[in-house]
């Protein structure tokens, strides 16, 4: 950043007085004549306006490749690649020393200086150098008095390996352990290596897991990894489902016509919503005549098959208590739902990643543990319609099928809704934008409210219909009250009179 100034010449925003005597005094000048404003000793700015704490972080690698050049950014400042909270700590020389900067207290650790090499060799940026993966990480593992400061805590590098383990795979983390091992003789940091070879051992189930601290690793190491990010999102639904109160909407539908009718649009809608559409007189004779619609016999097992599964039990009103239960339990719906399309492999974990505009869902190997991370906040949920939106929505995000995942979740959802005496909830076709852009803000900003009033609403909307009269009745008021219109521009959801 650079400022013009009175004198008509742009200055830098951080300018030195070190070099030669000409340029030294020229600087002096300058900020006896108050174009400059003195930061430290050699150091001036010419920004006369903006809080010197700002301009000090702003510009910190300017003003430390000054200060310490050729040091190297180390500990947990490497890790961020910049200064955290106000500290920086730097390795050079022989002697432990702070600089204290207005907003910024460097932290001189006495140490090697840059490594050279393939894999190891720290990163040149402006006149000091960045740790580099190896020695930050090895630098990390230091313990004793004085060093808990600029370290990062455990579960931060445990977290950080198992991001490795993911996204790169096991080949990659065991090449970084030989390059730490080899660069710990370079640095004298065999005992940090130490540390570290038993985090990444029991990351990978070749040590015990008790050299393990985070919940993250833990998983991992017990079999059941998951998507920290995931959790996140798990995390700020639940704590808004915990903070607010839930309506009570009592079921319309729970026995004998009115239940096969209500399974039957639940059903239909929830196909529909997922591109399987058809006629409702081509779904009736599907679910009601055993026919099969000509050349389109797998859409016809998909809505037959989401029809049994809304209107059977255990399927229907028993949702699981355990995560066993729970994983076990979505496996079932989905080979149900999906039975006739064995290429999209039904009943059985995606074995690659999906994903649904800009959404990539979780990595197959994190299903399970994901799934099972969800299900603990479903079942700490004593209200039932809270526990009915936190399932649907760890089933959607989690995604765990290469298909009908939509269609599980809700399912998923209206077992805990019939489970607690409550009305199901169906989502009709003029509602699919207020259904599913709710469910995107979440997932993209954590924000839940618009998901919960978005359920509420169409919870309530479905139970203002009576499901125990004719079936052609039934479809005349839905008709009236555009629950089968495409055009979302012309069309709203509408409530039935009273």
């Amino acid at each position: 950043m650079t400022i013009k100034q009175k004198t008509d010449k742009l200055l830098p925003e951080v300018v030195f007085s070190s070099g030669d005597a000409t340029h030294a005094q020229r600087v002096r000048r300058l900020a006896r004549e108050g174009v400059l404003r003195r930061i430290y000793s050699g150091i001036f700015t010419s920004n006369l306006e903006s809080p010197l704490e700002s301009i000090v972080l702003r510009n910190w690698a300017e003003i430390v490749s000054n200060l310490l050049p050729g040091g190297v950014v180390s500990f947990r400042s490497a890790a961020a690649g910049k200064p955290e909270n106000g500290w920086l700590y730097v390795t050079r020389g022989k002697t432990p020393r702070a600089i204290e900067l207005p907003g910024l207290t460097i932290r001189v650790i006495p140490g090697t200086g840059a490594i050279q090499g393939a894999g190891v060799g720290d990163t040149p940026y402006k006149g000091v150098f960045l740790s580099s993966e190896p020695r930050w990480l090895l630098e990390n593992m230091a313990t004793g008095r004085g060093v808990a400061s600029r370290v990062l805590p455990q579960e931060a590098i445990e977290a950080y390996l198992d991001k490795i383990l993911i996204l790169r795979g096991e080949y990659k983390l065991n090449a970084l352990r030989d390059n730490c091992r080899g660069l710990a003789a370079t640095l004298g940091l065999q005992t940090e290596f130490s540390r570290l070879d038993k985090i990444i051992g029991a990351l990978l189930g070749t040590h015990e897991q008790r050299q393990l601290r985070g919940h993250q690793a833990i998983a991992r190491a017990a079999g059941h990894p998951y998507d920290p990010s995931r959790l996140e999102l798990f995390e700020a639904l639940f704590s808004h489902l915990k903070a607010n109160v839930m309506p009570e909407v009592p079921d319309q539908a729970p026995t004998g016509q009115a239940l096969e009718n209500f399974a039957f649009y639940e059903a239909y809608f929830s196909n529909f919503i997922e591109g399987t559409t058809f006629q409702v007189s081509e779904a009736e004779q599907i679910v009601f005549e055993g026919k099969v619609i000509p050349n389109r016999t797998e859409d016809s097992h998909d809505v037959l098959g989401t029809f049994q599964t809304a209107s059977q039990a255990p399927w229907r009103n028993t949702p699981a208590r355990s995560g066993d239960e729970f994983l076990a339990w979505l496996k079932s719906v989905n080979a149900l739902v999906m039975k006739s399309r064995s290429d999209k492999r039904p009943g059985e974990w995606k074995d690659k990643p999906n994903q649904a505009g800009t959404t990539l869902f979780v990595d197959p190997t994190l299903v399970p543990g994901t799934l099972r991370e969800g299900f603990a906040r479903i079942v700490a949920l004593e209200d039932p319609f809270a526990r009915a939106l936190m399932t649907m929505f760890v089933v959607s995000e989690v995604h765990p099928f290469s298909d009908g995942n939509g269609r599980t979740a809700r399912l998923a959802m209206n077992a805990e809704l019939t489970a607690g005496g409550l009305s199901r909830i169906i989502v009709p076709t003029v509602y699919r934008e207020d259904y599913m852009l709710p469910l995107k803000t979440l997932s993209h900003q954590k924000d839940p409210a618009a998901y919960l009033r978005s359920m509420s609403r169409i919870q309530q909307w479905t139970a203002a219909f009576d499901y125990s009269v004719p079936r052609h009745v039934l479809t005349d008021a839905l008709k009236a009250c555009n629950a089968f219109e495409e055009d979302l521009r012309n069309f709203k959801l509408i409530f039935p009179e009273a």
